[in-house]
C-alpha cells in the first residue's frame, strides 16, 4: 500500500458517537507556548494585563515571572485537539460544541510545552435517533506533567444509520 492509498483510507473513515464508549482516551501533539504568543495575543485581543506583557511586574506575582493568558492556552489546546486525528475524524460528524466549562488549576508559563490529554467521560442519547451527545474532558498538560487547562466540552456527534453499524 503507498502513501496514496493510506491517505485515501483514513479519508474513507470516520468516528461516530458509537465509537466512543465512556473511557476513551487519546493525546495530542505538543506546542511551546512562546514570548511572540503571548504578544500576539494581547494585542488581538486587547488584554494587556501586566501579569502577561509586563516582566518587572510579574516578578513581583506569586508567579515570580509573566504567564501565558489562559484563553491563549484554551485556543492552544483547540487547536491541538483540531489537529488530532480522532478530531479530524469526527468532523464529519460533529455538529458543534452545546456546552464548555473551563477552570486554570496551574498558570502556563512562557517557554513551556503543552499537549492535551482527552476522554470521553459521558455518552447519551438524544431524542434524534441519528444524533447522540459525547462529554470530553481535555486536560493541558505541561513538560512538567502539570495540569494547567480543564476544559470539558459536550459534543453532538452523527450516530451510525442500522446499515453502518458493524
Amino acid at each position: 500500500m503507498n502513501e496514496s492509498d493510506v491517505i485515501e483510507r483514513i479519508a474513507q473513515s470516520a468516528i461516530y458517537w458509537e465509537d466512543l464508549p465512556v473511557g476513551t482516551r487519546y493525546r495530542t501533539s505538543s506546542r511551546t507556548v512562546t514570548e511572540g504568543d503571548v504578544a500576539a495575543f494581547a494585542a488581538l485581543t486587547g488584554d494587556f494585563n501586566r501579569v502577561h506583557v509586563d516582566a518587572e511586574y510579574a516578578k513581583s506575582t506569586l508567579f515570580g515571572q509573566r504567564i501565558a493568558h489562559g484563553m491563549l492556552v484554551a485556543s492552544f489546546m483547540a487547536g491541538l485537539t483540531s489537529r488530532s486525528i480522532p478530531n479530524q475524524l469526527m468532523e464529519g460528524a460533529l455538529f458543534g460544541v452545546l456546552e464548555n466549562r473551563i477552570k486554570f488549576p496551574k498558570p502556563t508559563l512562557i517557554g513551556d510545552t503543552l499537549h492535551v490529554e482527552i476522554e470521553v467521560v459521558e455518552q447519551k442519547t438524544t431524542s434524534r435517533p441519528d444524533r447522540g451527545l459525547i462529554g470530553f474532558l481535555r486536560k493541558g498538560i505541561n513538560q512538567r506533567g502539570e495540569v494547567v487547562c480543564e476544559l470539558g466540552a459536550t459534543c453532538l456527534l452523527k450516530r451510525r444509520t442500522p446499515a453502518q453499524n458493524p
